[in-house]
Order: structure tokens, then C-alpha cells, then sequence
């Protein structure tokens, strides 16, 4: 343990878009903007939009306060999925309860930077945004089957499983 002591890390901006709900799937239709604090230089924007896509870290804050997790379970609490750490799983009840995502850049427009696939709702607090570089994405994923049939619909829109 070090005694230095930890920053503390405030919002630089807040999530706004339609998505009020907490539902697992259909991300991807998503589009927020993500509009950074008054007290924060709008030019730490600037060159953002030359990118196609940016890494968006932020808090699930609507999570009930206290609430506790098993330090094991199954995804999306389905039994035909392994029981599994839940560092090894991409959920919200992580011990800090931080969101990562890589999402594509539409538009940046003064103080407001507007996202596609973000998957955080309305007023999620953003901690930071980071360029997405090609060189820092891995070209040899690898992950269990399970995966992929959890994040079937993720990103899918409500109307497209319709058809």
C-alpha cells in the first residue's frame, strides 16, 4: 500500500439522449451527445472529429448505492452461461462502477460531442473521452463462445429483431 493519496476525479461532462432505461440490449441505435462542463475550454474538443471513433469512461450512476453483488455469477444471470468473477464479465456492478465504450464520433460541435452506441443513459456522468488509436486496439481477441451469443442483440435496434 502507498500512502499517496488518490486523486479525485469529477465529471468533465454529461451524457444526454433518449435512453432512460437500464436494459441490457439494443445500443446501438443510441445516439448522445456528450456535452462537456461550462467551466471546461470547449477547445479540448478540438481535432476530436478527425478521429472515427472515441473511448467514452463513464459512471453508471443510477446503480441503487450499497447494493451488493456476488463476487461470482452467471451473465445476465442465465445458467446455460458460466458462473464466472464478475471482473471477468463487462457488467455495471463492477466494485467501481465505471463504463467504458468505444463509440463512433458523429459530430463534434462547439462544447458538444455527439456519439453513436454509447450505451449509458441520460445524465451519465462522462470522467473522460480518449481518441481511439488503431495501434492500441488488439488484432487477436480472444473470448469464450458464450460471448457472442450474449451480445447478439447488444447493439441491435428493437426493429431490426422484427423483421
Amino acid at each position: 500500500m502507498t500512502d499517496r493519496s488518490l486523486p479525485e476525479l469529477r465529471p468533465i461532462a454529461f451524457v444526454r439522449n433518449d435512453r432512460d432505461h437500464l436494459d441490457d440490449d439494443d445500443w446501438g441505435a443510441i445516439r448522445s451527445e456528450i456535452i462537456l462542463n461550462d467551466d471546461l475550454d470547449p477547445e479540448l474538443l478540438a481535432g476530436l472529429a478527425s478521429f472515427s471513433h472515441v473511448e467514452v469512461v463513464f459512471v453508471f450512476h443510477r446503480l441503487p448505492e450499497g447494493q451488493r453483488t456476488p463476487a461470482t455469477r452467471h451473465p445476465r444471470h442465465n445458467t446455460d452461461w458460466p458462473r464466472l468473477g464478475l471482473l471477468a464479465q463487462r457488467s455495471a456492478h463492477h466494485p467501481n462502477p465505471i463504463g467504458l465504450t468505444i463509440c463512433q464520433i458523429v459530430a463534434v460541435v462547439g462544447r458538444t460531442l455527439t456519439v453513436q452506441g454509447l450505451d449509458a443513459v441520460q445524465g451519465s456522468p462522462v470522467l473522460d473521452l480518449k481518441p481511439v488509436f488503431q495501434e492500441f486496439l488488439p488484432s487477436d481477441v480472444k473470448q469464450p463462445d458464450w460471448v457472442s451469443e450474449l451480445m447478439q442483440n447488444y447493439w441491435s435496434r428493437e426493429d431490426d429483431r422484427q423483421l
